[in-house]
């Protein structure tokens, strides 16, 4: 538990966008140096050089689209595609393939300004780019990243991917769909099951598709639910021998119509808000709350991706994910923000933010949200900045005067590192939600009877919640207070059905 309780903080303090970055600038890395000793057949300095083009094309062509039409760019998005068609483009520098990477380049970028609903992009970027260049140049993609001595660090790296951004049911739904696939097709063909499996996993795209472009989020299914059927749908169209008539299945194609259908099932929302004011609610946190161009619809307890471009941009990149701490029924759009001294150029960047400030807010999603039987008792289990969604929530309750049985467990430094005592304060007296303050650095016990000195522990749950095998539980907050809090849950006989999480790196 504690070299996963490392790897986690380490993992944390990048984010999803710098990560990928990282590990597949590591992979032409490992590649050159197995072309170099003879492992592979590739030439290491073609490989480097091919990966350079790649991300001046990409560079170049992203650019002038944000220059023409006038929208932020993200630095991360752009490097990840030109990286990305490095590993999947065989590296060669004659004529024609030169053509057909920079055809690649130009169509991948273009694909996220122009194949868009709502100015959000449909398809992956790399992804679709290859299937257009197959349809008209006729040049397919080799995947050749896919082969059996790059296979481990493929494997490593993506595990690690997965950890940082907890997609891992989507990822396993594709890798079982695609494997029963592959077995069925081979008991069809009368061939060896054995070898088609062996060929699946060590050479082919497999293992990359799934962790690095199936787990695209502005791309992918926003649920869980939805994640899981995506994940089905592409790994069953993912093997080779699925075809309709003579149009055979590509790894690229198997991803495209998953694209489509998690365009179907996603919210279509890009939003350009305006920042109206920030509130101080604790003493190192911020509300800032924002004017949204329309009204849009979503469930309290959701979030969405905030993009913010601005100079000097640190390994944590330009986008963070938020819990909105408003409600539905609010006409201005609230997120939570913790500040640390030493914070992160995003962080310092919201500091400096006006009302003229550009902002994206995007991909909205979430199963954190309260559950469809009102009659369903509920806990309520926060961690400093990880109240928001329970902002959200009980604000929700609160303007559609909807009673629900839920008790709110608070945990806190201080009494005033404690946000939203009114909304919460309100609740109990009009809907009598049950809110206890658990505090960690009180100078002394606290003689109000609603707070309590120490930690969210099994016994504090026992004592406060006594019906808690009755109960549906949601922990969101730091991840080491989240895990420790699950396995209290746990050791109580709380079963993991009842029991939902809610972790973002924005919290970091």
């Amino acid at each position: 538990m504690k070299i996963l309780e490392a790897i986690d903080e380490l993992l944390d303090r990048v984010t999803m966008y710098r990560l990928l970055v990282y590990y597949l600038a590591a992979l032409l890395l490992i590649a050159m140096g197995l072309s170099a000793t003879g492992v592979l057949h590739y030439s290491a300095f073609t490989i480097a050089g091919y990966a350079i083009y790649l991300l001046i094309a990409c560079w170049i062509v992203n650019r002038m689209f944000a220059w023409f039409l006038d929208v932020p760019i993200n630095g991360d998005s752009t490097y990840i595609t030109a990286l990305i068609l490095a590993l999947i483009v065989s590296p060669s520098f004659n004529q024609d393939n030169v053509a057909f990477i920079t055809a690649a380049a130009g169509l991948a970028i273009a694909s996220k300004y122009l194949i868009t609903f709502k100015k959000k992009h449909i398809f992956n970027p790399a992804g679709i780019a290859v299937v257009l260049t197959a349809l008209g140049p006729e040049q397919s993609a080799t995947w050749w990243v896919g082969n059996a001595p790059m296979m481990p660090f493929v494997l490593v790296g993506g595990i690690l991917l997965v950890r940082r951004i907890r997609c891992g049911a989507m990822v396993t739904s594709f890798f079982a769909a695609a494997l029963v696939g592959v077995i069925l097709s081979a008991l069809m063909r009368h061939v060896s099951i054995t070898s088609s499996l062996h060929q699946t996993i060590f050479d082919s795209a497999l293992l990359f598709l799934a962790f690095v472009m199936l787990t695209e989020p502005l791309t992918s299914p926003s649920t869980r639910k939805h994640q899981i059927w995506y994940g089905i749908l592409t790994g069953l169209l993912f093997p080779p021998q699925v075809h309709l008539g003579s149009f055979y299945s590509t790894p690229e194609r198997a991803l495209s119509i998953g694209n489509i259908f998690a365009f179907i099932v996603n919210p279509k929302i890009k939003l350009f808000p305006a920042l109206v004011r920030k509130v101080k609610i604790t003493p190192d946190s911020l509300d800032f709350v924002f004017v949204p161009e329309r009204r849009f619809a979503y469930q309290p307890g959701q979030y969405m991706e905030f993009t913010l471009p601005h100079n000097s941009v640190d390994s944590r990149g330009q986008r963070r994910y938020f819990t909105l701490a408003s409600s539905p029924t609010e006409e201005n759009v609230r997120i939570g923000v913790k500040f640390y001294r030493d914070g992160s150029s995003f962080k310092e960047a919201m500091l400096g933010m006006d009302r003229n400030t550009p902002i994206v807010a995007s991909s909205l999603g979430g199963d954190f949200v309260l559950p469809e039987d009102r009659t369903r008792k509920i806990v309520l289990i926060a961690g400093g900045i990880g109240v928001t969604p329970y902002r959200s929530m009980i604000k929700y309750l609160l303007d559609k005067d909807e009673r629900r049985q839920v008790t709110l467990l608070y945990a806190a430094g201080t009494a005033e590192d404690i946000a939203y005592t009114e909304v919460f304060e309100e609740a109990r007296k009009r809907l009598g939600i049950k809110s206890v303050y658990v505090l960690s650095r009180a100078k002394s016990s606290p003689k109000h009877a609603d707070f309590r000195s120490g930690y969210i522990t099994a016994d504090l749950v026992k004592a406060e919640v006594p019906d808690y095998h009755d109960r549906l539980f949601y922990i969101s907050g730091p991840h080491a207070m989240v895990v420790n809090v699950e396995d209290a849950l746990r050791a109580l006989g709380v079963h993991q059905n009842n029991i939902k999480t809610d972790f973002f790196s924005g919290y970091a």
